[in-house]
């Protein structure tokens, strides 16, 4: 989680999603919650995604629930600018298969 975190935030950095998206499965799915975004399934799709609405704020990472027996990691975050919100993801093999994000309310 932290890995993808950090790439997530020199993406938004940078604009250079690459890094980031190297990361994710061919047939990795990527859903939002609380916002009108996605979902997107599929490496193509995720990044079709990320290059016509880029994230423009970076997060930190508030709190991790790792669970290894699944597969799935859990973590609260903040936006630098304000909100908060939870990350889910799932990997295998080094490869991230699915991630929710949810924005709170």
């Amino acid at each position: 989680m932290e890995s993808h975190v950090a790439r997530f935030n020199e993406g938004v950095r940078s604009a250079d999603w690459e890094p980031m998206l190297a990361h994710f499965a061919d047939d990795a799915e990527l859903r939002f919650e609380g916002v009108p975004a996605g979902p997107f399934v599929g490496l193509d799709e995720i990044r079709r995604g990320y290059l016509a609405q880029p994230p423009d704020d970076e997060i930190r990472l508030l709190g991790i629930q790792d669970d290894e027996q699944d597969g799935r990691v859990t973590a609260a975050f903040a936006w630098t600018r304000g909100g908060t919100g939870r990350l889910v993801l799932e990997h295998e093999r080094g490869a991230i298969k699915r991630l929710v994000v949810i924005f709170d309310e």
